[in-house]
């Protein structure tokens, strides 16, 4: 019986599977140094979040620009004068205003840009105070 077939099969079959697992070792190398990198930037985020919190309360606090109209900075004066919180109608009132429909929405629209940005808050319908 003549096993040199059987042999050359064996050395392709051989040949191939050395080729495989070269080519894993190789994507391994690869895998592991862009694991190491991965691990490296995550650390640095870390130490970065660390410094940023510790560095947070130091940071003066952000005020947001007013729009540009000159009842917003007499409304904010009325908010700090009040011991509560403030209907459009009473911040009308504080602002000299008459209390005609078109003042009050004009006023309320005003309290609510205030809130979105960031200086008031809505309590209840209506209701408008100074963030605390």
């Amino acid at each position: 019986m003549n096993i040199e077939p059987l042999f050359d099969a064996l050395d392709l079959q051989e040949d191939a599977a050395r080729i495989l697992a070269d080519d894993l070792r190789t994507q391994i190398d690869d895998l592991q140094t862009r694991l190491r990198e991965a691990e490296t930037h995550l650390e640095h985020l870390a130490i970065t979040r660390k410094t940023i919190t510790g560095l947070a309360d130091r940071l003066p606090a952000y005020t947001p620009d007013l729009p540009e109209h000159p009842d917003y900075p007499r409304i904010l004066a009325a908010f700090n004068h009040a011991t509560g919180p403030l209907r459009a109608k009473d911040v009308c009132e504080a602002l000299g205003h008459e209390l005609l429909p078109k003042n009050v929405e004009g006023t309320r629209a005003k309290l609510k840009r205030l809130v979105e940005l960031g200086i008031l808050t809505e309590a209840d319908t209506g209701n408008f105070a100074r963030k605390p």
